[in-house]
């Protein structure tokens, strides 16, 4: 055995109800005097709420999805008119994105508090889009320095959401095992979020305002990142960062959608990790398991839904094709990318499953 890994170092403070304590104290430590807190308008109100022991020299609510780089320069130029010293970002992966994106010209810290399961939290990667297309990198500078998790932040997020958002996180797990530095920590760390994301996240749908689903689901998606900081974007990603940039959809729904197929090309090429995944996830083979999850959770299936047309899946294959790691354990053409496409975008069940 040989490899190289590396482990990000980052702090992460975890407790159900103790988000403004822990945030208060984790300012506190680092000495900030003018914190620009950033969350989206439909979270404002909680941001203001858990950041009332703090000084805030500015709230920035102008959020958007894949973090177009027009919003991007306009938080930066805001957080040096008002001589910010630390970030701190309430929400979910466009939230934090943004607040990446400030560090990363800036080298501002980051204190992350996720309201949802995208575990951009516990990476150093950052994404910007411009011109319908969406450029994604690895830089230090944009990992949060802390991450507060508060399980009560969580219980407002619509269940739909809840599982969109907690297969973005399955996501994660998935394409660490063959990510171009995948490696047996990662897969033993993604093993475990597949584990806790499969327990968790059936306990949200049940009882959506319950903690214990809701902590479990918070506590997969961190597993679930830090692996995926450490080994890397595959093919999944790389196809799912393509549509969302280049069409706009919802990030964590088309994540969603796509994952099971990613999974049954790849599959085929790569027997160890189907078979973690399916002992994860509690079935037979990676694939019927990964579909009797989605399935149960009442997940998207269809790409058409969520507003990818079918006239723009050959434009899709190219962009995505060109962008899949040569790691990836199995060659995949335009026309293999197409293929999984379409069947994604009409709803189809995955090959094997």
């Amino acid at each position: 055995m040989e490899f190289d890994h590396t482990t990000l170092g980052q702090r992460v403070l975890f407790g159900a109800g103790k988000a403004a304590a822990n945030l208060a104290e984790e300012v506190r430590r680092r000495g900030a005097t003018a914190v620009m807190v950033i969350a989206e308008g439909r979270e404002a109100e909680l941001a203001r709420r858990i950041t009332t022991g703090i000084d805030v020299a500015l709230h920035h609510d102008d959020v958007a999805p894949h973090v177009p780089v027009a919003k991007a320069d306009q938080a930066r130029a805001a957080a040096q008119a008002h001589g910010v010293d630390l970030l701190v970002c309430v929400g979910g992966g466009s939230t934090t994105g943004l607040a990446k994106a400030v560090a990363l010209t800036s080298g501002l810290p980051i204190v992350a508090v996720p309201t949802t399961y995208a575990g951009s939290e516990a990476t150093n990667v950052w994404g910007l889009t411009e011109a319908a297309r969406k450029t994604t990198g690895v830089d230090d500078r944009v990992l949060p320095g802390t991450v507060v998790y508060d399980a009560e932040l969580t219980l407002s997020l619509p269940v739909e959401l809840s599982v969109a958002s907690g297969l973005n996180g399955l996501a994660h797990c998935v394409d660490s095992l063959w990510a171009p530095r995948a490696d047996p920590i990662n897969a033993a760390l993604a093993t475990e979020g597949m584990r806790t994301l499969a327990a968790g996240l059936p306990k949200v749908v049940a009882d959506p305002h319950g903690l214990e689903g809701r902590e479990l689901a918070l506590h997969g998606a961190y597993l679930s990142a830090v692996a995926f900081a450490s080994a890397g974007s595959g093919m999944h990603h790389k196809i799912c960062h393509v549509l969302g940039g280049t069409y706009d959809l919802p990030h964590a729904q088309t994540h969603a959608i796509v994952l099971p197929h990613v999974l049954a090309f790849n599959a085929v090429a790569a027997p160890e990790a189907a078979d973690r995944i399916a002992g994860a996830l509690g079935g037979a083979d990676a694939v019927g398991a990964l579909t009797a999850l989605r399935d149960r959770l009442g997940a998207p299936t269809a790409l058409r839904d969520i507003g990818l047309r079918e006239s723009d899946l050959d434009e899709a294959a190219e962009l995505s094709v060109a962008a899949i790691p040569a790691s990836n354990p199995r060659p995949a053409t335009a026309g293999d990318v197409r293929s999984l496409l379409t069947a994604a975008w009409a709803g189809t069940a995955p090959e094997g499953a």
